[in-house]
């Protein structure tokens, strides 16, 4: 055992998970026992909010939540009685990310705005969901407009410190056992930062996989939909469905795996920095084989870069929206757009081009190397004390810009407990490989 990669304390309480049965279960049905009915799940999902939503405030405020659930529950149950033709999701306890439309819930984006401007019919990875079987359990917090002014929500390790940001209610739902799953968006690191914060798994599909109409944009060229969950069973279970064309993937060889060069890990923590160490240690004990290289040489300059697209695509997405609503956007997320104007036109075409040309690099040093997949800390360090930020994103960039898949795997706690996560990234489309090639890292980490 490597010392101080622990994960037999896992922090993810599931007393309030549902189990669902698909083709994508791997293992996934031990909490669910085949006479358990819908309203059992629904009571253990009551029990959990009555027990923790009041000091994590993972999900927007809904009166009559729970009368909601049960008429929808009935509903599935008298579409479905029979378990033998039930479809793949049935059960499955979803929440979903306050940017992305919901029939029956308003969409507030995390501000003030009216929610009026928001409406529009139910995002198509919803509708794929709930035609599955999958029970919405409501809207979860988000930072304002999916950037950075931060909500209420809570880690449910320790309260005082955050989840993460921005998909921060899902990502604590899903560790405080609100829900089996939560949909999230990810425009720098709003999937994988928060998952490694909360200790859950994650994925980012490739850019396009998962349809994103029906969200509140912030940049549509970063912008990624995807899922966060108690385990990876339930991780694939949902981005199938979202994704619609899945083939899932199995692999028998220990994958080659590559680490990004100095230049981007000096971005981490010394704690992260020290972690990630040991993470990776322990897969060369295990005889994976683990490359270092220069990759991503010149980071700082990369991440002016995406900033700057990430600026000028959201002043354009708000253009309208602020100049009807000023005095309701956060100091925060103005400064942002605010940075819209500072790009010229030389630094607006390197922002245009930053994406194809990031993907180009990793694809060609994965060849060149023989490289499976990259692995990086999933965030600098653990979870920042203290509620008024939701923690840096930088390490999470670059995975985003190239649109390729990323995996966030928890990787045990820190010597106060809280949790540490890596990101896995392999090839744009190549998602199913790498979900397969993370399961078999997943296993090394829940057994150490």
């Amino acid at each position: 055992m490597v010392p101080g990669i622990h994960r037999g304390n896992r922090p993810a309480p599931r007393s309030g998970c549902a189990a669902t049965r698909s083709r994508y279960d791997r293992g996934m049905d031990h909490e669910r026992t085949p006479d358990q009915s819908i309203e059992d799940v629904l009571q253990r999902v009551e029990a959990a909010f009555e027990a923790r939503e009041g000091l994590v405030h993972a999900f927007v405020e809904e009166p009559g939540r729970f009368e909601r659930l049960r008429r929808e529950a009935r509903d599935l149950e008298r579409r479905f009685p029979e378990d033998s033709v039930r479809p793949p999701l049935f059960g499955l306890a979803v929440g979903v990310k306050d940017i992305i439309n919901v029939e029956g819930l308003p969409t507030r984006a995390g501000t003030s705005l009216p929610p009026e401007l928001f409406a529009g019919p139910e995002a198509p990875c919803v509708r794929r969901l709930r035609e599955a079987g999958a029970l919405v359990v409501g809207k979860t917090v988000t930072t304002e407009f999916a950037y950075l002014a931060p909500g209420p929500t809570r880690n449910p390790h320790d309260p005082d410190h955050t989840p993460g940001g921005s998909s921060s209610g899902s990502a604590a739902g899903v560790a405080a056992g609100l829900c089996d799953a939560a949909l999230g968006t990810q425009t720098v690191g709003s999937l994988m930062r928060p998952a490694a914060f909360c200790g859950v798994h994650a994925m980012k599909p490739s850019k396009g996989r998962v349809p994103d109409a029906g969200t509140v944009a912030l940049a549509p060229t970063l912008d990624h939909v995807g899922c966060l969950g108690r385990d990876l069973g339930v991780v694939e279970a949902v981005v199938a469905t979202m994704v619609g064309d899945w083939a899932p993937g199995e692999v028998d060889d220990r994958p080659r795996i590559g680490v990004p060069g100095e230049d981007y890990l000096a971005h981490a923590e010394d704690s992260g920095r020290t972690h990630f160490g040991m993470v990776l240690s322990l897969l060369e004990s295990m005889g994976f084989e683990v490359v270092r290289t220069d990759l991503l040489s010149g980071f700082d300059a990369l991440l002016e870069r995406h900033l700057d697209l990430m600026a000028v695509e959201a002043e354009a997405v708000h253009r309208s929206w602020r100049a009807e609503h000023e005095r309701r956007y956060h100091a925060i997320t103005r400064t942002l757009l605010d940075r819209a104007g500072e790009v010229d036109e030389r630094r607006l075409a390197e922002a245009r081009e930053h994406p194809g040309r990031l993907r180009g690099d990793l694809e060609a040093a994965m060849d060149e190397r023989g490289i499976d997949l990259w692995i990086a800390p999933g965030a600098p360090g653990p979870a920042p004390l203290g509620l008024d930020s939701t923690g840096n994103g930088a390490l999470n960039a670059p995975w985003t810009a190239a649109g390729v898949p990323t995996v966030s795997l928890p990787a045990g706690r820190n010597a106060d407990g809280l949790p540490m996560g890596v990101q896995l990234s392999g090839r744009v489309g190549g998602d199913e490989a790498l979900l397969a090639r993370a399961r078999m890292i997943d296993r090394v980490l829940e057994a150490d």
